[in-house]
C-alpha cells in the first residue's frame, strides 16, 4: 500500500502592502505547508475576480504571516505556474475535493499563490 503524506494545513494572518494605499493591510487565508514554502490559492470567495490581498501582493510580493502561536514571518509571494501549479493545485484538492466544482463556476483563473519564507 502507497504511504501518502498528509498536507499541514491551516489558516494565517497575512499582512501586506496596499497597492494604492500603501498601508498595511491584514487578511486571514487558509494555507498549505510545501517545504519550507506556504501555499493559499486566491479565490473571491465565489465571486469573479481577484481577492485585494492577492492584488496588493502581485503589486509588492514582499509581506508578512503569522501562524497560529507562531511568530510574524517575512515571505515573498509569487503564483505558481505550470506544472508546479498543477501539483499544488492537486494537494488543495486532495483536502477539498470541491475545490474545482467551485472554482469553475468563475472565469477568473485562480492563482496559485507561493509564500516563499
Amino acid at each position: 500500500m502507497d504511504h501518502v503524506e498528509q498536507a499541514s494545513w491551516g489558516t494565517l494572518l497575512l499582512t501586506t502592502t496596499g497597492q494604492r494605499s500603501g498601508q498595511k493591510r491584514n487578511v486571514i487565508i487558509g494555507y498549505l505547508e510545501d517545504g519550507p514554502n506556504l501555499v493559499a490559492i486566491a479565490m473571491n470567495g465565489w465571486d469573479e475576480g481577484h481577492p485585494a490581498w492577492w492584488l496588493n501582493l502581485a503589486a509588492n510580493p514582499d509581506a508578512t504571516v503569522r501562524l497560529a502561536h507562531g511568530e510574524p514571518q517575512r515571505v515573498h509571494a509569487r503564483e505558481a505556474t505550470g506544472e508546479e501549479r498543477a501539483q499544488l493545485w492537486k494537494r488543495w484538492l486532495d483536502t477539498d475535493p470541491e475545490l474545482t466544482a467551485h472554482a469553475s463556476t468563475r472565469t477568473t483563473v485562480t492563482p496559485v499563490v507561493v509564500l516563499e519564507r
